[in-house]
């Protein structure tokens, strides 16, 4: 038997990394499998009359230790692959997609879960376990429970076919973001590039074998490229290949994986009943319908278009009378930002860079949830990781009690794939009255300390850190019973909520002080600086409104109607952003195929969540900020009702229970400088 199979000898159960080798995991997973089954069986076998802990519960808690394999397992694959961990991946997948169908479709399964919901109204059941309840029994339907035989054989095969696809879409994009690297030997194609991104690159070269300097599509070296490097002809070079992937006709094109994906969830949607995949989705999602959804997409439209065309016309006339551009291209917009910014504000990231060295900011979020959540991080190496980069701090509240595990893994490298995440290793519950806390990681993709400066963040990196560790609070200060609503286990246009309210806090004095120090001499960031901040926010902010909403819109147009009549991706792509588009297009790119939120994550149908929850979380900041930034009252009521409560009950309830009625649009309206 694997160690992947037994509770771990370990401090708190951590996964004991050092000692789980890769082949284990194919026979873990299939003699998990297997004795999830067998739980299953014990369920359906049961002589006793169906209620809600021999049935409901039990099911609840039937597959933890396969869940705990998954976990670990699919979050090597993002965030340290190789191809060994690639091959088990494909073979994996089916198994486990089988496996949830073999529930989804187990006739005295569903009989006894169905039993017990039409018996809901007899009997005593708290909020959370008639959320689980209602939870468990929709899960059934909702997955062909009530299909015939034929259509369930029919659910099996496109499920399977699907979980395969995602996998690919994913690797695909790894490999053509691995294979591309711009090299230059020519000191002067640097002009405009940090110094901090030169001697990354150099690095970089070096340890690969080549001569001069070495850019990758991976985000520290990119999006630095982007905004300073000032060859035009290059930034035109690296914008192709970061645009073109997925998307050049060859081993690593998702072209076709996408047009299999949309219409395979269009056919299951159908098969279920639902019009389309987008009104499957968003039946269990806050916002419940596509019309809903294109409706509020279209209002943000409208507010935000004026100010995005004048601010792109602004953007063109500042180009062409800096450097005579007559046609404002997309590899010209970070570069040409970034100046603009600078003439208007006097500040642009690298004088705002030395403030935000890594590990200051890192301490000053610990800082800020201590002071919100009364929650101490602890640097412990006590914990193994699965990877050097990798460090592990111990979570207690002010009393010593342990809260949770947190991980934290910045650094980009090869079998990592690009952006920025939050996930967990193991979730927060209770099982035999004994509390279980939640083992969290968040895994980012910064620049790496070199031997003459540390990890600098640019402003946008600071954002990012902050989001994602408001996504790990929401995982580390769960309180609940059942791991399915413990935790971001929550509809996905709620789960951005505590993510993005987070990011409040890189705009305020009072954090700010807790950590933005110089790196060489701990000076604070200067006042004035933090006031400019503050009102470089809405710079642009009608450009990156819209291009958010464009990409909702996308999201849409692919899963809210019948794709089978779509033939081409290009097409359908510039068709579906219509007057969105305020760049030229450029032939050779598409945004779909490189598209893994909604592809190969879990954001189809939901990407417009991030805006809906931005609505959220701009209302509840501003609830805030009628009080006292610190309010160890109002941080308490979002503890309670908000952090603590997971998916336990329906968010529209609990944000009203945080802040006394439902969110207005007009905080964030106001913050954007779109009304």
């Amino acid at each position: 038997m694997s160690i992947l199979n037994t509770p771990f000898n370990t401090p708190y159960n951590s996964a004991p990394f050092s000692k789980i080798k890769t082949a284990d995991f194919l026979p873990a997973f299939k003699l998990a499998i297997q004795n999830s089954k067998k739980n299953i069986e014990d369920i359906t076998s049961n002589t006793e009359v169906p209620n809600f802990k021999n049935t409901v519960e039990a099911l609840e808690f039937s597959s933890l230790i396969l869940e705990r394999i998954s976990n670990l397992f699919f979050n090597l694959n993002a965030a340290e692959t190789n191809q060994a961990i690639q091959k088990i991946a494909q073979q994996v997948s089916p198994l486990l997609t089988a496996f949830s169908n073999d529930i989804s479709l187990n006739k005295a399964l569903f009989k006894r879960i169905k039993y017990v919901y039409k018996q809901k109204e007899k009997i005593n059941l708290s909020v959370e376990q008639n959320t689980l309840l209602e939870k468990k029994y929709k899960s059934f339907v909702r997955n062909g429970a009530n299909l015939k035989s034929s259509d369930q054989s029919k659910l099996r095969e496109i499920d399977k076919e699907l979980s395969s696809l995602r996998l690919t879409f994913g690797e695909h994009l790894l490999s053509e973001t691995n294979r591309f690297r711009l090299e230059i030997e020519d000191r002067s194609d640097l002009e405009g590039l940090p110094e901090n991104c030169i001697e990354t690159a150099k690095i970089l070269a070096k340890k690969e074998g080549k001569r001069g300097w070495l850019f990758t599509l991976d985000y520290p070296s990119y999006v630095p490229f982007m905004t300073y490097a000032k060859n035009r002809a290059l930034r035109k070079k690296m914008a192709l290949a970061f645009g073109k992937k997925g998307f050049q006709n060859d081993a690593f094109d998702n072209q076709l994986l996408l047009l299999k994906i949309v219409k395979l969830r269009h056919q299951r949607a159908r098969l279920l009943g639902y019009k389309t995949h987008a009104d499957y989705v968003l039946e269990e999602r806050m916002a419940k319908s596509p019309e809903t959804v294109l409706s509020f997409l279209e209002d943000f439209k409208s507010k935000a278009m004026p100010a995005a065309r004048r601010e792109f016309s602004e953007l063109s006339k500042f180009a062409k009378e800096l450097d005579g551009i007559e046609t404002l291209q997309k590899w010209d917009s970070a570069y040409y930002s970034e100046k603009l910014k600078k003439r208007y504000f006097d500040i642009d990231d690298n004088l705002l860079k030395p403030y935000f060295e890594l590990e200051n900011v890192l301490q000053g979020a610990f800082k800020i949830a201590e002071k919100l959540f009364q929650i101490k991080f602890i640097k412990t190496n006590d914990i193994e990781t699965y990877h050097s980069d990798v460090v592990v701090y111990k979570v207690s509240d002010l009393e010593g009690e342990f809260v949770a595990l947190f991980y934290a893994d910045f650094f980009p490298r090869p079998g990592k794939r690009a952006g920025a995440w939050m996930t967990s290793f193991k979730p927060q519950y209770r099982v035999d009255g004994v509390e279980e806390r939640p083992h969290v990681s968040i895994v980012c993709n910064f620049t790496k300390p070199t031997k003459n400066q540390p990890s600098l963040l640019t402003f946008s990196e600071l954002t990012t850190l902050f989001h994602e560790f408001g996504h790990a609070l929401h995982g580390m200060l769960a309180k609940t019973n059942y791991p399915s609503l413990s935790g971001t286990n929550v509809p996905w246009d709620f789960v951005e909520l505590p993510s993005q309210f987070m990011e409040n806090w890189c705009y305020e004095k009072q954090a700010l002080q807790l950590f933005a120090v110089h790196y060489k001499n701990s000076e604070l960031i200067p006042m004035k600086w933090i006031e400019k901040i503050k009102a470089a926010a809405q710079f642009q902010q009608g450009m990156q409104t819209l291009r958010q909403l464009s990409f909702g819109l996308l999201d849409m147009s692919w899963h809210a109607q019948d794709p089978n009549g779509i033939k081409n991706v290009k097409t359908h792509e510039n068709s579906a952003f219509g007057n969105t588009q305020l760049f030229p297009d450029i032939m050779e790119n598409c945004i779909s195929t490189a598209f893994t939120h909604i592809f190969q994550g879990g954001y189809s149908s939901g990407y417009y969540g991030y805006k809906w929850a931005e609505v959220l979380e701009a209302d509840a900041f501003a609830y805030f900020k009628t009080k006292q930034l610190f309010d160890p009252k109002v941080a308490s009521n979002l503890q309670k009702h908000i952090l603590s409560q997971g998916g336990t009950e329906n968010p529209e309830v609990l944000y009203k229970r945080f802040r006394g009625k439902s969110a207005s649009n007009k905080a964030l309206l106001e913050r954007a400088g779109l009304v």
